[in-house]
């Protein structure tokens, strides 16, 4: 069928070019009695149907053919069409990344505005754009591929994981690069690149200032003395936001050691209003499990395999006492054999909330995310009484089942009504590659990478660069 109408549009095409070679007057009159050739009467719903059917390549061809072919190819929702057969899982990431964050940081716009949004422009721009090389440094470990691919196309080390304690950073980060650029068999000459790293640093002090400024200005230099083009460094807390197609909220990052709690406004981390860190991350989760099991004369030999069944088999109860009584053993056949667990499935998960069981003294992960809400509303910024009511969750262990419905309850009962009304945390969109997928959808942009990068000029000139740490 798409053979057939491909050969019926070429022939109205070498129709028109054959009748633009008789005099002005019979052009003239052949293009309003017949404007679309043989398919002039059909209705247009019907062409649109065709186009669809056509694809996007052979109707941008058609659009030369003639004027009335042209303004059937600019239908909006054709093309916003073909943009959601490219990518059907991620269409609604592709809209809300082109209407919010094409022009860098700025405060969001109107629903309405979209239909603004000409998707044919953008459909040209995102096929013509060469991919960029996405780097989520990550905490644990880190994850790299190309922003055109669905998932990272490999992971290693940590640039902290790079040299040891005495190892000048700079030293550390050009290793790094230098082993991320080799697996992924490219130069860096040759794409621009999105940098992913946790959020450090976190107060608002002149040394922290200074620190996160050092750390940005250590990254810059090792990637441009590369000589990769350009480079755009933004930290994992705004990414996921970005990856749950929000720009405010608070994210909320399980990292390999800590977990922070993060406010951001149209896409900004409000460090004035403060951001939460509690010493407890996935190493402590893997630990837990470990001693536990050791307890229960579970035998392992490695704790990869104890990482790989808290990945499989742990999961967050919504009421912690009830779970007690319940008969949860599960098994899972891993590398070094069948192992079955019972309490230990929904006790490490616990230790978020009550990190005491794990002997640790710090508040929990609901009243960390609770004090944060309650400073966003204490601070009456202009974003409204509700930006901070959206919570996203990012990190490998922020991915345990049952972990989003128990902080929403555990958030109604710390907070009162007119704080706790409309709260909605949303697990980790994209599991443990939330932050590396909101890195993507930086370097897919139709605009990219301009302006969210910084060029080797621009950086060698000093200028003030508007990326927040």
């Amino acid at each position: 069928m798409a053979m057939l109408l491909r050969k019926l549009c070429e022939s109205a095409s070498l129709k028109r070019s054959s009748n633009s070679n008789n005099s002005s007057e019979r052009t003239h009159h052949h293009q309003h009695s017949a404007p679309l050739g043989s398919f002039d009467s059909l209705p247009s719903d019907l062409l649109i149907k065709i186009l669809r059917l056509l694809g996007p390549k052979h109707s941008a061809k058609l659009s030369l053919v003639c004027k009335s072919w042209r303004s059937l190819v600019s239908d909006n929702e054709l093309w916003a069409h073909f943009l959601q057969i490219q990518q059907p899982q991620h269409y609604d990431s592709i809209l809300f990344s082109e209407t919010n964050l094409t022009s860098s940081y700025r405060l969001p716009v109107l629903v309405t505005q979209t239909r603004c949004l000409s998707f044919q422009h953008v459909y040209a721009q995102r096929e013509r754009l060469p991919a960029a090389v996405i780097i989520d440094g990550g905490s644990g470990y880190c994850k790299f591929g190309w922003s055109k691919h669905e998932r990272p196309l490999d992971r290693t080390a940590t640039f902290l994981e790079f040299g040891n304690v005495e190892t000048p950073i700079y030293s550390r980060l050009r290793h790094f690069f230098a082993t991320v650029y080799g697996r992924m068999k490219v130069k860096p000459s040759s794409q621009a690149v999105v940098v992913s790293l946790p959020i450090c640093h976190y107060d608002d002090t002149d040394s922290a200032k200074a620190s996160r400024h050092q750390l940005k200005e250590a990254i810059c230099t090792a990637l441009f003395d590369m000589n990769v083009p350009s480079v755009c460094a933004l930290n994992q807390a705004t990414l996921a936001l970005y990856a749950a197609k929000q720009t405010s909220g608070i994210a909320v990052n399980i990292g390999f050691q800590v977990t922070s709690v993060v406010p951001i406004l149209n896409g900004k981390v409000m460090r004035k209003v403060g951001v939460e860190v509690v010493g407890l991350g996935a190493l402590k989760l893997t630990g837990f499990l470990r001693e536990k099991m050791q307890q229960n004369n579970l035998h392992f030999e490695s704790l990869y395999t104890v990482r790989t069944l808290k990945e499989k088999l742990c999961y967050v109860a919504f009421d912690y006492e009830a779970e007690k009584l319940k008969d949860t053993h599960a098994s899972f056949e891993a590398v070094e054999g069948r192992f079955t667990l019972s309490e230990e499935r929904f006790q490490t998960g616990e230790i978020l909330f009550q990190p005491r069981l794990c002997g640790l003294r710090a508040m929990g992960l609901h009243q960390a995310i609770a004090l944060c809400m309650d400073h966003c509303y204490s601070a009456e910024l202009a974003g409204g009484s509700d930006w901070f009511k959206t919570i996203v969750l990012s990190g490998g262990s922020a991915c345990l089942p049952g972990l989003a419905e128990r902080l929403e309850k555990e958030l109604h009962s710390l907070l009162p009504p007119h704080m706790s009304n409309g709260i909605r945390v949303i697990p980790p969109p994209h599991g443990a590659d939330t932050a590396w997928f909101g890195a993507k959808l930086i370097g897919s942009l139709s605009t990219f990478p301009a302006p969210w990068c910084t060029t080797k000029k621009q950086f060698r000139q000093k200028s003030k660069l508007n990326r927040k740490w």
